[in-house]
């Protein structure tokens, strides 16, 4: 008895080609590396300098604590990506994800913008600075909750990703309005 295939498993046939997940799964590492290394930039000197002397809350932990567990995370932030793209194409045609994977977009430059305002622009804008980076911060908690909502119906594990991401920009908020409270 012959039967014909069903619509779904030919619909998932059409997903991109095993080279076209390899690229763009390197070009999310890539553009995630590329946030990190900008944040990178924005905070080199300023921890050091006027931060080491910024009086803080008495949870901030050593900074040797923020570079691995920042590589951690922009990992997992790149594989959620990938996850959430991947996924898109799970009916067939044009990628079905993109409003989740504007949402990843939108908090890509969220994070982004938050190490230069927070570490970068005190120098120059004095505390003004660190309040921009609360609104910066907090948006992106928002835009983050959104993501692992939209995340969910393209991938669980993207989803899930986002927890430990959004529990970190919890207490990383908590570290900013610290400093903005007690200097």
């Amino acid at each position: 008895m012959h039967t014909e295939p069903r619509p779904d498993v030919i619909a998932r046939a059409k997903g991109p080609t095993t080279l076209r997940q390899v690229i763009v799964a390197i070009a999310f590492v890539v553009i995630v590396a590329a946030v990190a290394f900008g944040g990178s930039l924005a905070s080199t000197g300023n921890v050091d300098g006027w931060y080491a002397n910024a009086e803080k809350v008495p949870w901030d932990p050593p900074n040797a604590v923020f570079g691995p567990v920042w590589t951690l995370l922009y990992a997992l932030i790149a594989l959620a990506g990938f996850l959430i793209w991947r996924s898109g194409f799970r009916m067939g045609g044009p990628n079905d994800a993109r409003p989740a994977l504007r949402l990843f977009v939108v908090q890509l430059v969220l994070n982004s913008l938050w190490t230069p305002a927070f570490f970068a622009g005190y120098p120059v804008f004095g505390a003004a600075a660190w309040w921009v980076a609360a609104v910066i911060i907090i948006a992106l908690i928002i835009v983050v909750i959104a993501l692992a909502i939209a995340a969910a119906k393209w991938s669980r594990i993207a989803s899930w990703i986002m927890v430990p991401y959004l529990l970190w920009l919890c207490f990383a908020t908590s570290l900013n309005i610290g400093i903005i409270v007690l200097n």
